[in-house]
């Protein structure tokens, strides 16, 4: 699924991400009381670590970071530089009262370019972006049993054609699960960023970013090609029991216990 070998020149690879992480994490509480849920380890390494070596692989340049819940937690944990990222941040102050469209409208005056979205609750293989650092692509799953939340339909040319909020037991059609990771073009983030406007103007805070582009794919007015995560390891965090199939997923790195053993000898 996805080859898109016309951009394998480089040309127009993002270098720039978002990352929403102004949640309270409450599904993973205790370990989000004292700490944000991006700082929650699998195993040795915490979300946002594994994030930040993502993007270093990837070869991005600005993390844009929206906090809200124990923010300062975050910014002592990176600063204002990592590698060759410089990281910007933006506090969300109604975090306890909005959802992500919130977040993601706060990122209206920060951002003017080209970007890829991040949750804080993922993680992932960095190969899996190899095809997402590209404009206007969206990350998905084939529907399993196991999985919850919005759902998309695809056509034959691999575009998303409509999102479908929640999941049921049986589908006519072959559904995708939205692995929350999109990128965009700034014409489609300029005509995102209008909606948005329009959304919170109007009070409509404590939705999720996907209605709008449930909207948007809906009246032509966004188009999203769809990248299939279907063939590395990605796992979305938010209770204990996702934690503990992460960890399962993502075991210890075994160089370190390597590395152990020959001193040892």
């Amino acid at each position: 699924m996805n080859s898109h070998s016309d951009n394998s020149s480089g040309n127009n690879r993002i270098t720039t991400a978002l990352l929403l992480a102004a949640g309270t994490g409450s599904r993973l509480f205790p370990l989000t009381q004292n700490s944000p849920k991006c700082l929650t380890l699998v195993n040795d390494k915490s979300i946002l670590d594994r994030l930040i070596s993502n993007l270093k692989s990837q070869g991005f340049k600005r993390l844009v970071i929206v906090t809200g819940h124990l923010k300062d937690c975050i910014m002592d944990y990176l600063g204002e530089k990592s590698g060759d990222i410089s990281i910007e941040y933006i506090h969300s102050p109604l975090y306890k009262t909005t959802n992500n469209i919130y977040s993601l409208w706060m990122a209206r005056n920060l951002i003017n370019e080209p970007f890829v979205l991040f949750e804080s609750d993922l993680v992932l293989n960095s190969t899996l972006l190899d095809e997402m650092v590209y404009p206007d692509r969206m990350a998905v799953a084939l529907m399993q049993p196991w999985l919850n939340g919005t759902t998309v339909t695809v056509n034959k040319a691999n575009r998303v054609t409509q999102f479908q909020e929640g999941t049921t037991e049986a589908y006519t059609d072959i559904r995708y699960k939205t692995v929350n990771i999109y990128s965009f073009s700034l014409l489609s983030w300029q005509a995102i960023v209008k909606r948005l406007n329009q959304y919170i103007t109007e009070g409509s805070v404590n939705c999720y970013y996907e209605t709008v582009f449930a909207e948007m794919i809906d009246n032509n007015s966004l188009t999203f090609d769809s990248v299939s995560f279907d063939h590395k390891p990605w796992y979305e965090i938010d209770t204990m029991k996702d934690l503990n199939a992460a960890e399962l997923l993502f075991p210890k790195e075994l160089k370190k216990v390597a590395m152990h053993a020959n001193a040892m000898a």
